[in-house]
């Protein structure tokens, strides 16, 4: 079998099935509206309805939404079914919900903060990645895309809650891209730094000091947009990122060269 075969034995088609967690703002929502500018059908989940009714009337052919509990298995089933039935196929899943943990320590850490943070950053994750597979594996070539974290690459990016979600995230990647290789699927992960969000609004209130503090430690000397990290995510869902398998892509300004 030839190269030029065998690239394009794992061709992509032109319109995408792309199924979002955590769709109605930040990273979420920047990743929906870029899959959409490009022509791809699209499906949102989240546990809030934020932006996903102004996503749906700005693309009301080609987005559609639900409000799910992505910790609940049930409610997973039925988003997963309805995304199948609004797109057809499902060719791309990107894992983006997510929560923070205030950056907690351990002894600053109750139960049901860590039971939280883990059920919905790993959990979750789980839950639906299970409920796309079927899906994904019919198809000859499929993505999935997870947000971890710098913080699931090294200590100080988050509570110890968060970071240790994070590193669950970064194995769960690499074990799923293991595991199905062979069978079409493409799983990496997306680790970012200081990301411009809701998430972290907190960070610039006031005089802003702490989000000057952070810019401060990125190399690069900046916070970065959600909308930067969505148009990373559409290349790691093209073709051109076919040979890339079970990679943690720091998106951090160099924060980890420091």
């Amino acid at each position: 079998m030839s190269e030029v075969a065998v690239c394009a034995q794992h061709r992509l088609p032109e319109q995408l099935g792309v199924l979002i967690t955590g769709a109605a703002s930040g990273i979420g929502y920047a990743q929906a509206e870029a899959f959409l500018q490009k022509g791809h059908l699209v499906y949102g989940v989240d546990l809030q309805e934020g932006n996903l009714a102004t996503l749906a009337k700005k693309y009301p052919n080609r987005f559609s939404w639900q409000v799910a509990d992505i910790t609940q298995a049930a409610q997973v089933a039925h988003a997963v079914a309805d995304c199948v039935d609004f797109t057809g196929d499902i060719h791309i899943l990107c894992n983006t919900a997510g929560i923070l943990d205030g950056f907690a320590p351990l002894d600053r850490t109750t139960y049901e903060q860590w039971q939280q943070v883990m059920t919905t950053n790993v959990t979750g994750m789980f839950l639906v990645t299970q409920a796309t597979l079927p899906h994904l594996l019919a198809q000859p070539t499929s993505r999935v895309i997870n947000m971890a974290s710098i913080a699931g690459l090294t200590a100080g990016g988050g509570g110890i809650a968060y970071t240790t979600a994070k590193h669950a995230v970064v194995g769960f990647t690499k074990q799923l891209a293991y595991d199905y290789s062979q069978q079409g699927l493409r799983a990496n992960a997306i680790a970012p730094g200081a990301i411009q969000t809701a998430m972290t609004a907190s960070d610039f209130e006031g005089d802003a000091a702490l989000a000057q503090w952070v810019a401060d430690q990125v190399p690069i000397k900046r916070w970065a947009q959600a909308e930067e990290v969505a148009q990373f995510t559409l290349f790691l869902a093209s073709d051109a990122a076919d040979y890339m398998q079970g990679n943690i892509i720091p998106f951090d300004g160099g924060w980890m060269i420091r």
